[in-house]
């Protein structure tokens, strides 16, 4: 059983050891190069030098083959921080390898913008290329690549670059770039998301990897493609250099594809509707291919042979929308066959129509202001993916600078227009001088109804001047209104259809009659504001006495009259109260309106107060109580003097005469006596006979009222009713001294009111 699960291990070691990549890593740099890399024959490759991590017997370089894997690449080169025989999967944990005595590099640091670089691997070469164009395939691999990294680690950027430069140059040009950008590849300018780090140009990462990937690594990019256009024959510089950065820890590889150093004949980019850059159709176009050296050609369209064998290929089907691939094989000096290839399309040219355009003449001079942009839509049907419409003098020549404003004489002018994709159409517009009959000035008349009378309303233009201008005229025309014969000419600040004149009773302003995008004609407008506004014409508010009629009326002055119960006269007999109101009519048929509010009047009855007192320091008060019966009162408390309010304060002890009047005129009510009480703040009991006795005034009028008086200590002095002449200022036939007394008043009710008093000497 034992024998049975070691060879079940085995096998099962055997054919999880097939998912993997295989490296060897006794190639040498010629052979990488040479043999591996560019081997297509199309350059010269010399001074080819390595440079990395040695590790015993083993480099951070070498040969890659695919195997049975699924990696992308079938075999390359390998450049590694850590060990090259390292990459081979399984993806066993993060692999960090190289030592910190193995520096970086000065020229990768300045490529891609970082410092602190350390574990680099360089293989560098000169290279003397057949054509214009080299380009390679790579992918770039790392542990830094953490599905679940920590946020200190999204920092750190191991970082590849393909260096090239002419021999003789101080500076490099990296090749190594995110596709359509001028930056860098590194870890974090191509990173997924799902994790702490954030993402980065996520469509060329490929994946963050498991257990059973064909490398070690934690994820990679997609496959890279550098390219560069070089001069044929001209000595390059190239230096591939991969290096960790920050620290050693968390190994990266590039991975360049095995053959793919290609240098290829390059047409130029793709044309294709797509990437908005496509031929407009009939634009003629030549593809060039020509390369030095004793060379020959063929050209193919869609892969098939054109039968073309010149360095340059006319493309004769320029109407063509669907998507062509142009591609030509050069065969360089009988040795180097170099490829390449380019997708065109022709894009269609825009849709527009020629067209007239009828501007009038507003001083009669012979030229006319036309605003161009009024057929911008016309020309270009209505169709809102065109571009904005340029006008010309002449094709070919100059934009019109001011098409809004563009002043001319009849004549023939050009108009250019452009679609998405930049191709262009012109088309013919003929400028014209309109010759309409038409009525001006023209007087409107309107009277100021708003509610204020100042000469000044709102006119609806549209519904109102608008039906009066164009009476007589074709139908189908329609008017823009300006408030000056300068904005009239101009076409500049038109007015809102609600218009309310700035100049009061009479203003006078312009329309312009269109057809379309023409002008028809041209008319002055005299707006006239009349209104009616009658003197004493304010609201009235009268009241009418119970069983009274009452006659409401206005001056007999003019042209008509209605009022609100349906009368016709200028005066009307009324019975009972509600709001009555009379519009009078002027021989303008401007109309006024006065309001009658009349009121029910009656007097008052139930006639009484509520009194607060006993305050001590005059600060009593009256409220007169009664029934409103519907009349408009005021109020008194002595018959004489009136107030619009029940209320009276700050008020000594006294009798009053409480009375309630209403204004209407109706019945008066007869006034009524109250009294008010309230205690004496001091007395003076020396004898003199004024002031001797402290009593509270008038409070007989509170029968069995009980009045208490204290010293300051509580103790009883004087006990007595409301018929007693009140107290002396002695107790047991001994004077008290001169000081505060306290009392108390306990009412029939049960109420109590207490105080204090000064006793003097």
């Amino acid at each position: 059983m034992e024998s049975f699960l070691k060879l079940i291990t085995l096998l099962s070691f055997a054919i999880s050891n097939a998912q993997y990549i295989q490296v060897d890593d006794t190639y040498t740099a010629q052979q990488l190069i040479q043999n591996v890399f560019a081997s297509n024959g199309c350059g010269n490759v010399s001074n080819i030098v390595v440079s990395g991590g040695n590790f015993g017997t083993e480099q951070s370089y070498g040969y890659f083959s695919q195997g049975t894997s699924s990696f992308p690449f079938a075999n390359g080169i390998v450049l590694s921080t850590g060990k090259a025989v390292s990459a081979i999967g399984p993806n066993t944990g993060n692999s960090s390898e190289g030592a910190t005595s193995w520096g970086g590099d000065a020229d990768l640091e300045q490529a891609i913008g970082v410092n602190n670089t350390i574990n680099a691997t360089v293989i560098e070469f000169d290279f003397i290329p057949f054509t214009n164009n080299i380009s390679f395939d790579y992918i770039f691999s790392s542990e830094q690549y953490l599905s679940n990294p920590s946020a200190n680690q999204c920092g750190y950027t191991d970082g590849f670059a393909f260096l090239l430069k002419p021999v003789g140059s101080s500076s490099y040009q990296n090749l190594a770039l995110v596709p359509g950008t001028n930056t860098p590849v590194s870890v974090n300018t191509i990173r997924g998301a799902g994790t702490i780090c954030p993402p980065a140009n996520e469509a060329y990462f490929d994946a963050f990897n498991g257990f059973n990937n064909p490398t070690t690594f934690n994820g990679q990019t997609k496959i890279l493609k550098a390219t560069s256009v070089v001069t044929p024959g001209t000595t390059y510089h190239i230096k591939l250099v991969i290096a960790d950065q920050g620290n050693n820890l968390y190994d990266s590889a590039i991975f360049l594809g095995g053959g793919s150093f290609q240098s290829s004949t390059d047409l130029g980019p793709d044309h294709l509707i797509a990437t908005n850059n496509p031929y407009c159709a009939g634009e003629n176009i030549t593809l060039n291919a020509t390369q030095p050296g004793t060379n020959t050609y063929k050209w193919f369209k869609d892969g098939v042979d054109t039968g073309i064998t010149t360095p340059t290929f006319i493309i004769t089907d320029n109407n063509n929308s669907n998507e062509v691939i142009y591609s030509v094989e050069v065969l360089i000096n009988g040795a180097c066959l170099s490829t390449g290839e380019v997708k065109i399309q022709f894009a269609s040219l825009p849709n527009i129509n020629n067209q007239t355009l009828v501007q009038c003449d507003d001083d009669n001079n012979g030229n006319a202001t036309f605003n161009l942009t009024k057929l911008d839509d016309l020309i270009k049907n209505g169709d809102t993916s065109l571009g904005n419409v340029t006008y010309y003098e002449t094709i070919g020549g100059s934009a019109i600078t001011n098409p809004i404003s563009y002043l001319s004489i009849p004549k023939t002018i050009y108009a250019e227009v452009a679609n998405s994709n930049g191709c262009k159409s012109t088309c013919q517009v003929n400028l014209q001088i309109a010759n309409n009959p038409v009525n001006s000035p023209i007087t409107y008349e309107k009277c100021d109804e708003d509610g204020t009378k100042d000469g000044k309303t709102t006119f609806d233009l549209n519904t109102e001047v608008t039906p009066v201008v164009l009476n007589g005229l074709p139908s189908g025309l329609t008017l823009q209104y300006y408030s000056s014969e300068v904005d009239l000419a101009d076409e500049n600040n038109a007015l809102q259809n609600n218009f309310i004149n700035t100049t009061a009773n009479t203003q006078t302003i312009f329309a312009r009659i269109i057809n379309g995008p023409d002008c028809y004609g041209l008319v002055e407008i005299n707006l006239v504001v009349n209104y009616l506004s009658p003197t004493n014409f304010e609201t009235e508010t009268i009241g009418i006495c119970q069983g009274i009629p009452l006659t409401l009326s206005v001056p007999n002055i003019y042209s008509a009259y209605l009022w609100s119960n349906g009368d016709t006269l200028n005066e009307i007999t009324i019975s009972t109260s509600g709001n009555y109101s009379v519009e009078v009519t002027d021989a303008n048929g401007c109309r006024a309106t006065k309001t009658f509010i009349v009121t029910s009047s009656a007097p008052a009855s139930n006639i009484d107060a509520q009194i607060i007192e006993f305050t001590g320091n005059e600060n009593n008060s009256i409220l007169i109580t009664y029934t409103d019966n519907g009349g408009d009162y005021v109020f008194s408390i002595d018959g004489i003097n009136y107030q619009t309010s029940p209320q009276f304060s700050n008020l000594p002890a006294g009798e009053y005469n409480i009375s309630v009047k209403d204004l209407n005129g109706c019945l008066p009510t007869p006034t009524k006596t109250i009294y008010v009480l309230d205690y004496p703040s001091f007395f003076t009991p020396n004898g003199d006979g004024y002031n001797d006795t402290w009593v509270i005034k008038n409070i007989k009028l509170k029968p069995n009222t009980v009045i208490s008086i204290f010293d300051r200590f509580g103790k009883l002095l004087k006990q007595f009713n409301s018929n007693s002449e009140g107290w002396n200022g002695t107790f047991n036939g001994q004077n008290l001294p001169a000081t505060d007394y306290w009392f108390t008043l306990t009412l029939a009710n049960g109420n109590i009111i207490r105080g204090h008093f000064t006793l003097k000497r």
